[in-house]
């Protein structure tokens, strides 16, 4: 029979199987590399009739920029998952008669709304995209040399010199996803948090009746009164010690800090219902306080299973907690539920 730290190894190991084996990426470490400036020109005129003419270099070129661009169908890094250097193209040499180089070719890169860009050494906040088309330049380009063209003056008639191009920026840069919703679903893992989300939208994850059938953040779209609409994200399930790295940990707590609000989910079945609340609430608050200021609902879950009793019972224990008691299976309160959302992020 297998020891107990031997199934966790084991349980461990087929978690990261799993989430290796899912098409959801939310972080990259990526080097990435802006192009050179091309050099000035140090061109002299020459032409039949004018064996010694003035100079005519032209400018070099600028070197390429990387930049994001943000793109609002995409959910996932995915596409950057085995990408590890990316370098923009040099700015061109200056030429004869004042012509420029061309400009070395720019790499725009399309991420998800909601991607956080990092300096890879020290962890560094640089900037995050979150509008659709927006693009921010995360390299800049060397700039082109001036050609000896400019440096001509009444006392220097045949400058033979020019500047050399810039040269490229480059650095290791940590790309983070963070789900943009309206809703987020926090509790532990078989809270009901999937069922309900498959039940309010389309979306389809995974439900099983064992912890951590949720891998990776799922969002759905939940229909409302009058053909409105809201965002609902299943985060995968925290447990006590989540933001010490423990269970699933730190990967994905950090998706909560883009919803809205968050919808706590504790099953009817749950032992103390107030303490497994107040264990979630303790691990958002030492992951990141500021997450206590975001509108916060509570429902008991899987409360088919309750009758009119238990649930005075159960509101006696939570005292002013605002909650609601919900069935995914029946559709009991579903409509309800929906209704106190709509109206907490539309304040």
């Amino acid at each position: 029979m297998l020891n107990g730290s031997l199934c966790f190894v084991i349980f461990a190991e087929n978690i990261e199987e799993k989430m290796a084996d899912n098409n959801f990426i939310d972080y990259v470490k990526i080097l990435f590399r802006s192009g050179n400036g091309g050099p000035g020109s140090r061109h002299m005129r020459r032409e039949k009739f004018e064996a010694k003419g003035g100079p005519d270099g032209g400018n070099g070129g600028r070197g390429g920029h990387v930049i994001l661009r943000g793109n609002e169908q995409m959910w996932t890094l995915l596409h950057l998952k085995y990408k590890k250097h990316i370098f923009a193209g040099h700015g061109e040499s200056g030429g004869r008669q004042c012509s420029s180089g061309a400009d070395g070719e720019d790499v725009i890169i399309d991420v998800p709304l909601g991607t956080v860009v990092k300096d890879g050494d020290t962890g560094e906040f640089i900037f995050e995209v979150t509008h659709h088309d927006e693009e921010k330049i995360l390299m800049k380009g060397g700039r082109g040399g001036l050609g000896n063209v400019n440096f001509k003056s009444s006392t220097n008639q045949t400058p033979r010199y020019a500047q050399p191009g810039e040269e490229f920026s480059e650095g290791w840069c940590v790309l983070e996803l963070k789900v943009l919703a309206d809703v987020g679903l926090v509790g532990f893992p078989s809270s009901g948090k999937s069922t309900l989300l498959s039940v309010v939208s389309a979306a389809k994850p995974k439900i099983a009746d064992y912890p951590f059938t949720t891998l990776v953040p799922n969002l759905g779209i939940v229909g409302h009164r009058e053909s409105r609409s809201f965002v609902m994200a299943d985060i995968p399930g925290i447990i006590e010690g989540a933001h010490q790295g423990k269970g699933l940990g730190l990967r994905f707590l950090r998706h909560i800090e883009r919803n809205s609000m968050l919808l706590f989910m504790v099953p009817a079945d749950s032992k103390n219902h107030l303490d497994e609340f107040n264990i979630l609430i303790h691990e958002l608050e030492q992951y990141n306080p500021e997450l206590l200021d975001k509108q916060r609902l509570l429902a008991i879950a899987k409360s088919d299973m309750l009758d009119e009793e238990l649930m005075k019972e159960i509101s006696k224990e939570l005292k002013s907690i605002e909650h609601i008691f919900i069935s995914s299976v029946t559709g009991f309160n579903i409509q309800q539920l929906k209704d106190k959302i709509w109206n907490m992020i539309n304040k």
